[in-house]
């Protein structure tokens, strides 16, 4: 237990977004004075306030240092009290609170300190509701995403599934890896399939037909044999999936679902990217995490995971070239970063992935179909980089010309300061050496308004190349990253304000459009291919109510998992072949505890799974909730 604790609460007044009250616990033995507190929280002081009891000495978006009135010295048993009014945003729910917590003593050293929820002040917070229905289904099988054709018939349930005589070794091969997932993400549950004959089992035949198309298979079910059919290892795969998700279904609910014994399937997906976007950055996610997330993915038949590795926080990926990325910045600077993120050990400061965990870890998800695309987010949310690397900062551009949405200072790399290619292209080098796929993720977004214009160099590339305002160098900025990752064999993809200031080249260009509904259709009528994330819908940090009581953010409004089934992102007929797919996004910034993502990830996520995958006149949301509750979490 920690010998210190601090309390947070919200009331509302009269004008404003309310009084924030903040009580810090003496629970040691020993008096406590000759300290200042820091925390990291979502809702911000804001530059105008008055604060009482204490004084605010140091804000860095969500980062505040507070110290003591002088002279203050809290007794062991004893609290100290101090009340904030002006804050930069009302809070909605109790996930607005304290994220992590410390204090910095007078000999230097840092203690962690406990911490609650935000409390409501002069309410209960509501009730958070039961997020699916009992369900209920039709078609007794448990298939999760819904496939595009099912004609079945239930008969009895074998104990195992097994490649028939004669199987060829790379089937085989698919088999044991399908097995093995089964295995992680069910340890407790008997395996679906043997690599051997089994009295009482029901045997496969694996069957090439070139005449399905790629990523499809079929499945024709008699009480002998199963026969799965595909033109390629990816239909292949999918198959196995389906036929292991049938089995535990019906292992698990025998009542409810069925193994069938005659009929067919005939599936394929509906959308070619169907991605999970996990930042890593806002909260580090041990090698572990990461793969079992990628081992979910793959259950749920996603084949895109968006690693969102750099922002302002800090910088996970380590790079041989700059180890200062992840020796400095990596724990988002020396000092504003109060304690390690809740998967750390208890006293973690820096946490990235050596370039030999991402190895392992694209490795695995090659394994499994799924391609992971890294994110390194420029030239907006450098915090991080430009941290470590001072060589990257305009010196003559005044330290507080402009702020981001989420309050940084001065936190995009600069288009006018030459060492910013260099630093890229040598970033870019390792990136593509560790990440095999198609594109190279490169942010694009939410750089503030007026980011460079007080920059003297900016000011004369500005005149050089006759740009206007911050999009156009923003523009001319991604233009030259499009060459640089060209050079490199990658296309460029990115969040949808790339598209600002003229954009970039529309060929081999993929960019996400998450900020509106309107958005991917103006993309696509701009030229450019694209991949709905509507941040109403998919943006999995957002809460699941309105309710004080439901952890999540709240700034997309609240979503709750039938919405999020329902909602479908689509492109007009027009367009529709502009569109590459449909997209999860993960943010961690607001996310405290394994608990709270479990809450927030799931069942949204593989409810954008079936958006993904399935027709949307074979979607039912009875149907989904009753096989949803089989399905695996972090």
């Amino acid at each position: 237990m920690a010998d210190y604790h601090l309390e947070a609460s919200w009331s509302p007044v009269e004008a404003g977004p309310g009084r924030l009250t903040l009580t810090l616990f003496n629970l040691s033995s020993e008096p406590l004075s000759g300290f200042s507190l820091t925390y990291r929280s979502p809702t911000r002081i804001a530059d105008t306030h008055v604060c009482d009891g204490a004084s605010l000495t140091r804000q860095v978006a969500d980062f505040h240092e507070f110290l003591p009135p002088e002279g203050l010295s809290i007794p062991p048993g004893g609290r100290w009290r101090f009340t904030v009014e002006g804050l930069a945003d009302e809070p909605k729910h109790r996930t607005d609170g304290i994220k992590s917590a410390c204090l910095t003593l007078g000999d230097g050293r840092r203690v962690a300190v406990g911490f609650g929820d935000l409390l409501l002040e002069g309410g209960d917070g509501g009730v958070t509701p039961p997020l699916l229905p009992p369900g209920r289904v039709e078609e007794p099988f448990a298939l999760l995403p819904w496939p595009l054709s099912v004609g079945l018939r239930a008969g009895d349930l074998p104990s195992v599934l097994y490649p028939a005589e004669r199987t060829r070794p790379e089937a085989i091969k698919a088999l044991s890896l399908l097995l093995a997932l089964y295995q992680r993400l069910y340890s407790a549950e008997a395996a679906p399939f043997s690599l051997a004959a089994v009295k009482g089992g029901r045997a496969i035949r694996f069957v090439t037909e070139s005449s399905i198309a790629a990523f499809a298979y079929e499945l024709r079910f008699s009480a002998r044999e199963i026969v799965l059919s595909s033109a390629d290892a990816a239909g292949r795969h999918y198959g196995l999936i389906s036929l292991a998700q049938l089995l535990h279904g019906a292992r698990t609910d025998r009542d409810a679902f069925k193994f069938p014994n005659f009929g067919t399937i005939a599936d394929q997906p509906r959308h070619g990217w169907r991605g999970c976007h996990l930042d890593v950055a806002g909260q580090f996610y041990p090698v572990a995490d990461v793969m079992r997330l990628i081992d979910i993915l793959a259950w749920n038949k996603f084949n895109i995971f968006h690693w969102h590795l750099t922002d302002d926080e800090a910088w996970r990926l380590e790079i041989k070239a700059y180890p200062e990325l992840t020796e400095i910045s990596a724990g988002g600077g020396t000092d504003e970063r109060p304690m390690s993120d809740f998967n750390d050990g208890a006293q973690a400061r820096i946490s990235h992935y050596r370039q030999e965990d991402v190895r392992r870890i694209v490795a695995h998800a090659a394994s499994l179909h799924v391609e992971v695309v890294p994110e390194i987010d420029i030239p907006g949310h450098s915090t991080a980089a430009l941290s470590a690397l001072a060589d990257l900062v305009d010196r003559q551009e005044p330290a507080d010309s402009y702020r981001s949405p989420q309050g940084y200072a001065n936190n995009a790399l600069n288009p006018a300061v030459e060492f910013t290619y260099e630093f890229l292209g040598k970033v870019f080098d390792e990136v593509v050496a560790l990440f095999p796929g198609e594109y190279v993720h490169v942010g694009g977004d939410e750089v503030a308004e007026e980011a460079w214009l007080s920059s003297p160099l900016c000011r004369t590339l500005m005149k050089r190349e006759r740009l206007a305002g911050t999009a156009e160098l923003q523009s001319y900025f991604l233009r030259r990253i499009k060459a640089m990752l060209s050079e490199r064999g990658k296309k460029l993809a990115g969040w949808n304000e790339a598209a600002h200031g003229g954009g970039v080249d529309r060929d081999g260009t993929l960019l996400m459009a998450w900020e509106k509904p309107e958005t991917g259709p103006e993309l696509a009528e701009d030229g450019y291919d694209v991949v709905m994330t509507p941040g109403k819908a998919y943006y999995l940090d957002m809460a699941q109510a309105e309710a004080w009581a439901e952890p999540g953010a709240s700034w997309a409004g609240f979503t709750p998992p039938e919405r999020t089934y329902a909602y479908e992102a689509e492109l007009p007929e027009a367009l529709r072949e502009k569109m590459r797919g449909v997209q999860a996004c993960i943010w961690s910034g607001n996310i405290a505890s394994r608990a709270h993502f479990n809450r927030l990830v799931f069942p949204r996520l593989p409810a954008i799974a079936e958006a993904a995958w399935t027709p949307l006149t074979r979607k039912d949301w009875d149907r989904f909730a009753a096989i949803v509750r089989m399905w695996p979490v972090l």
